[in-house]
């Protein structure tokens, strides 16, 4: 059975940080894709980050170019999504899935067909 859960959302104040964990169970993160998407109330999902599969390859919406990191543990299979220098507007679900593709993944709407898998998400709430 394969999952993947999140942790690591709350609530900061802007200019914090947090890091978001996306741990994978049943899956091989050799073979598939893992980004994370957002959704704020009202709003589509938002592509945010995405790292590739073999080559770890790194991809970034421009709204969060410089400020966040995505990255992997394959011993551990986890992805983490380390966010710098929160905004407002950043606040939204965070949700991490897996997929053939990171340019499923990096646009905005993501369409739920193109993913995998997905988590349950995780809130982040960044206060002004």
């Amino acid at each position: 059975q394969v999952q993947l859960v999140e942790s690591g959302g709350g609530l900061v104040q802007s200019g914090g940080s947090l890091r978001l964990s996306c741990a994978a169970s049943g899956l091989s993160l050799d073979y598939y894709v893992i980004g994370w998407f957002r959704q704020a109330p009202g709003k589509e999902r938002q592509g945010v980050s995405c790292i590739g599969s073999s080559d770890g390859s790194t991809y970034y919406a421009d709204s969060v170019k410089g400020r966040f990191t995505i990255s992997r543990d394959n011993a551990k299979n986890t992805v983490y999504l380390q966010m710098n220098s929160l905004k407002p507007e950043d606040t939204a679900e965070y949700y991490c899935a897996a997929s053939i593709d990171c340019e499923v993944l990096i646009i905005t709407p993501v369409y739920s067909h193109n993913l995998d898998y997905l988590g349950q998400g995780t809130l982040v709430t960044v206060s002004s």
